[in-house]
């Protein structure tokens, strides 16, 4: 299903635990990291379209989650004109989405990538919450800021982590890992 502006409509995971890190999945096959993301189809509302994606993609079902909140409305964004398939219409110029923020209420024992024929995840670990900002493909990462700027108060009420945070993890993580 492709919008009349070219944007196929799209829910977008973010997934945290206890400790405020972000579940982060390595996309099968390849050196790439995103959420949990997938299309909406036709009969489905945003909210059921997640929780399917959810259970395909990561193994969870709504049971084992809480819904934080999600962005106010849909967020954009294009696709590479290489990636671009026009021969196979209609021409989907990206996508637009609805993100949720959820809670993780379950072991991470329950976490299963690979219960369907075509996994999208080979890996996953938990991340500080902007790193996903310096990790995700590069056209994506407009819309991953949005989000994750829109829903930060829900997480952090009193007070968003700065960015350079995730700079001051990385130093830490390199200065114990080799003294």
């Amino acid at each position: 299903m492709i919008d009349h502006d070219g944007f196929r409509p799209n829910v977008g995971i973010i997934l945290t635990n206890r400790d405020r890190r972000l579940f982060w999945g390595r996309r099968v096959g390849q050196n790439a990291w995103q959420f949990p993301q997938g299309g909406i189809n036709d009969n489905e509302t945003p909210e059921q379209a997640m929780y399917r994606e959810l259970e395909e993609e990561v193994g969870l079902q709504s049971l084992q989650v809480t819904i934080l909140g999600c962005t106010r409305g849909w967020l954009r964004y294009h696709l590479p004109k290489r990636y671009i398939r026009r021969h196979c219409g209609p021409t989907c110029i990206g996508q637009k989405q609805v993100w949720f923020m959820l809670r993780v209420d379950c072991g991470e024992d329950a976490f299963c990538l690979d219960s369907t024929d075509r996994p999208e995840f080979d890996a996953w670990r938990w991340v500080r919450y902007w790193q996903p900002l310096h990790e995700v493909v590069y056209f994506k990462r407009h819309v991953y800021q949005q989000a994750l700027e829109e829903l930060a108060p829900i997480l952090y009420p009193d007070g968003i982590p700065r960015r350079d945070d995730y700079f001051s993890g990385v130093a830490d993580f390199l200065r114990h890992r080799h003294p």
